[in-house]
C-alpha cells in the first residue's frame, strides 16, 4: 500500500467560516451519540463507571473529529491514520463491553472514520469487518437483537457513504486541475500560433531586407543610384512588414464573443454566482459589432462580479427583427442589489461610446428579466443591441 493513497479528500479551510462548515458536515454524525449520553444520564452505572464513561466518550468523540477533520483537509501520515483507527476501534470495543448496548453505536463512527481516511481497496473490506465486530459483540452479550440490526445499516451506509464523498471530491479536484491544464495548453497553443504567424509575416520580409541591405552595401562605392534604389525597396518592404505586424497584433487583441462568453462563465463561477450563459455565439457576425458586444459583455460581467452582490446572473444573445432591420441583442441580468451599472464610473459611458460607433443602442432598467421575479429595486438588467447585415445572425 503506497503512501500516495493516503490523500486528503479536500483542501484545508481558508477561513473561520469554512472551518465551521467543515465541522458541521463532519460533526453531523454526532447525532448518534444520543444513546450513550442518555445511558450515562439515566444513572444506571456506578459513579466511577459514569465518570469513566464520560471520559471515554469525550476522548472518542475528540479523536474522531480530529482524525476526520485533519485528514480530509490534509493527508496525515499512514501510520498515524492506522494508529488512530486502531485506537478508536479498541475504545469502542472496551466501552461497548463494559457499559452496555447503547455504546455499540460507537462502531458507526469507526466505520465512518475508515471510509473517510482509508484507501478504497482497504475500506471496502475494513468497513464490513468493523460492522462484523459490532454484530459479534452484540450477539455475545445480552443485547436486544433489534438494536443490533438497527446499527448494522448505519455502520455500512455511513462508512461507504464517506468513501463515495471522498471519491466525488477527489474527482472534482482532478477535474479542476484538468481544466487548469487545458487552459495552460490552450495558452501554449496560442503562443505557438503567434510565433508561427509572426514567422510567416516577417520571415520573408526580413530575409528580403537583409538581402537588399547587402546589395546596397556592395553597390554604394561604385553605383550609388542603384544602391539608392535598393534602399527605397528596403523602406517599402519594412513599411509593409510594419503594417502586417500591426494588423496581426490588432487581430490578437480583438476580443470575440465566444471568448468573452467563456470568460463570463469562469468569472461568475469564481465569484460564486450561478451563471446562465450561452455556450455559443451566432456565426458570421461582422467584425466591428462583435468586438463592441464582446467589450460590453466583459464590462457588464465585471460590474456584476464587483458591485452587484448577486446570486444569479443570466446572459442572453438573441437576433431580433425590428422596424429598422435585424439586430443582435445582448442582455445581462442579475438579481443583486440593483445598483450595479448606475455609477458613470463603472464603464457604462465607455460601452455607450463603443455602441455609438456601430449605431447600437444601450438600455438599462432595475429588476431582473430572465433570472426570475425579484422585489422592487432588486436586480439590474443591461440590454445592448447592434444592427446586423442581411443574412447574418440567423442562429436563434
Amino acid at each position: 500500500m503506497n503512501d500516495e493513497e493516503y490523500v486528503g479528500t479536500g483542501r484545508p479551510p481558508t477561513g473561520h467560516r469554512q472551518v465551521w462548515i467543515k465541522l458541521l458536515w463532519i460533526g453531523i454524525w454526532l447525532a448518534f451519540m444520543g444513546a450513550p449520553v442518555t445511558d450515562l444520564a439515566d444513572g444506571g452505572h456506578t459513579p466511577w463507571g459514569t465518570a469513566l464513561g464520560v471520559l471515554g466518550l469525550l476522548v472518542f468523540a475528540g479523536a474522531y473529529l480530529v482524525l476526520v477533520f485533519r485528514h480530509t483537509a490534509k493527508a496525515l501520515d499512514r501510520r498515524l491514520v492506522q494508529s488512530a483507527l486502531a485506537f478508536l476501534g479498541a475504545l469502542a470495543v472496551t466501552l461497548s463491553l463494559t457499559l452496555g448496548t447503547a455504546w455499540l453505536v460507537l462502531f458507526v463512527y469507526v466505520a465512518v472514520s475508515v471510509g473517510a481516511t482509508m484507501p478504497l481497496r482497504t475500506a471496502r473490506w475494513l468497513i464490513p469487518a468493523v460492522t462484523a465486530v459490532l454484530v459479534g459483540i452484540g450477539l455475545t452479550g445480552d443485547h436486544p437483537r433489534e438494536i443490533i440490526t438497527a446499527l448494522v445499516f448505519p455502520a455500512l451506509l455511513g462508512g461507504f457513504a464517506m468513501t463515495g464523498v471522498r471519491q466525488m471530491i477527489r474527482t472534482t479536484i482532478q477535474l479542476r486541475e484538468a481544466r487548469a491544464t487545458v487552459a495552460q495548453l490552450a495558452a501554449n497553443e496560442e503562443r505557438l500560433r503567434l510565433a508561427r504567424d509572426l514567422h510567416d509575416l516577417l520571415g520573408h520580409s526580413l530575409s528580403l531586407i537583409t538581402l537588399k541591405s547587402e546589395l546596397a552595401g556592395r553597390m554604394l562605392p561604385d553605383h550609388p543610384e542603384q544602391a539608392a534604389a535598393q534602399v527605397a525597396d528596403i523602406e517599402q518592404v519594412s513599411r509593409q512588414a510594419l503594417v502586417d505586424v500591426r494588423s496581426a497584433v490588432t487581430g490578437y487583441r480583438r476580443p470575440t464573443l465566444p471568448g468573452e462568453l467563456a470568460g463570463a462563465r469562469t468569472a461568475l463561477a469564481a465569484a460564486g454566482i450561478t451563471a446562465d450563459v450561452p455556450a455559443e455565439a451566432p456565426d458570421d457576425l461582422p467584425e466591428k459589432p462583435e468586438e463592441v458586444l464582446a467589450w460590453a459583455l466583459r464590462e457588464a460581467v465585471t460590474n456584476v462580479v464587483r458591485h452587484s452582490s448577486a446570486r444569479h446572473c443570466t446572459v442572453a444573445l438573441a437576433p431580433r427583427q425590428t422596424l429598422d432591420g435585424r439586430v443582435l441583442e445582448l442582455t445581462v441580468a442579475d438579481d443583486g442589489v440593483g445598483a450595479a451599472g448606475t455609477d458613470p464610473g463603472n464603464g457604462l459611458t465607455g460601452i455607450a461610446e463603443r455602441l455609438a460607433t456601430v449605431d447600437g443602442t444601450l438600455t438599462t432598467r432595475p429588476g431582473t428579466s430572465r433570472t426570475g421575479a425579484s422585489g422592487a429595486g432588486k436586480g439590474f438588467t443591461l440590454t445592448l443591441s447592434v444592427p446586423l447585415g442581411s443574412g447574418l445572425g440567423s442562429t436563434e
